[in-house]
């Protein structure tokens, strides 16, 4: 059933007028924003006034709380995969990889913050296992462009990256130490980068 209810909302998704979609990309932004900050306890009714929407916007789009954190987990995720080409098209491969593991590690903290409310929306496996695989093909196009300039070594594997990713934020996160995760992220591109 839930697959079928995801499927419709990603259908309804890409049939969105265009002032429909601002307002939906405004929310997830601002959700996205406030989640970060005060995690799932974030005001619905602050979100919407920071999006620039009422609050009546807000809940014909997204009908519950919950489902405006599903959606604005998977929005980040989309847009955290999306930056991987535009950075390896716009950026050297190791500025590329440090910026797209720093916005990782930014998106994993607000992960973490949702957490509890993350668990009980997202309890497929299928889901989870397919987010890791978009996250690694992101990572993997990233190596790739390096592998071509000759700057990344070329057995390392993009699902290794992003376990060690998932590590540094772990760490970082329960360390409470706002530096420890670009020092880690300094050693993980030590191995990375060749010679």
């Amino acid at each position: 059933m839930a697959d079928n209810d995801s499927g419709g909302t990603a259908r309804q998704h890409r049939s969105l007028r265009a002032d429909a979609q601002r307002n939906e990309d405004r929310l997830l932004k601002a959700a996205a924003a406030a989640f970060a900050r005060e995690g799932a306890d974030a005001s619905v009714k602050d979100i919407a006034r920071d999006a620039g929407v009422g609050v009546g916007t807000l809940y014909r789009r997204f009908p519950s709380k919950e489902l405006l954190i599903e959606a604005t987990y998977r929005h980040e995720v989309q847009l955290l995969c999306e930056a991987a080409p535009d950075l390896a098209a716009s950026l050297p491969p190791a500025d590329a990889l440090r910026t797209w593991m720093e916005r990782f590690i930014d998106f994993m903290a607000t992960k973490h913050v949702m957490g509890e409310a993350l668990r009980v929306v997202l309890t497929d496996d299928s889901e989870r296992l397919e987010t890791r695989t978009h996250l690694a093909e992101a990572i993997d196009h990233l190596l790739a462009a390096g592998v071509s300039q000759g700057v990344t070594r070329t057995q390392v594997r993009a699902q290794d990256v992003l376990m060690t990713l998932g590590g540094i934020s772990f760490m970082a996160d329960t360390e409470h130490q706002p530096d420890l995760a670009g020092k880690l992220i300094d050693l993980l591109l030590h191995g990375i980068l060749a010679g």
